[in-house]
């Protein structure tokens, strides 16, 4: 392969993944929505993380188990509570991590 088409290559990718985040962004700044279309794209973000959040613990394998052998739903317990507890991203994540490395060691 040329240094050429190596470049090329290289400004293409870049393009491909540029153009998605930053055309709606240059397109759609100027505009301003209706409110209720506004109140309605607040939850988007939040139903793809919940949807996200779901299939890793539902279904870490592929399939869903909803067993006591799923150690993703008991470590997800917890990590929920501090969630909704402390509203600290930084808490929740720790206590996550700390619940997957003690139902690991532990079981």
């Amino acid at each position: 392969m040329s240094t050429t088409s190596i470049f090329i290559m290289i400004f293409g990718v870049s393009l491909v993944s540029l153009l998605p985040r930053i055309l709606p962004i240059a397109l759609l700044s100027r505009l301003t929505f209706p409110p209720l279309m506004i109140r309605w794209l607040s939850y988007v973000a939040p139903a793809v993380l919940g949807a996200l959040t779901a299939l890793s613990v539902l279904a870490p394998q592929g399939r869903i188990d909803i067993s006591a052998g799923n150690l993703f739903i008991w470590a997800f317990i917890p990590t929920l509570f501090s969630a909704i507890k402390t509203r600290s991203l930084f808490i929740t994540l720790i206590v996550g991590i700390l619940s997957m490395a003690l139902l690991y060691n532990l079981v």
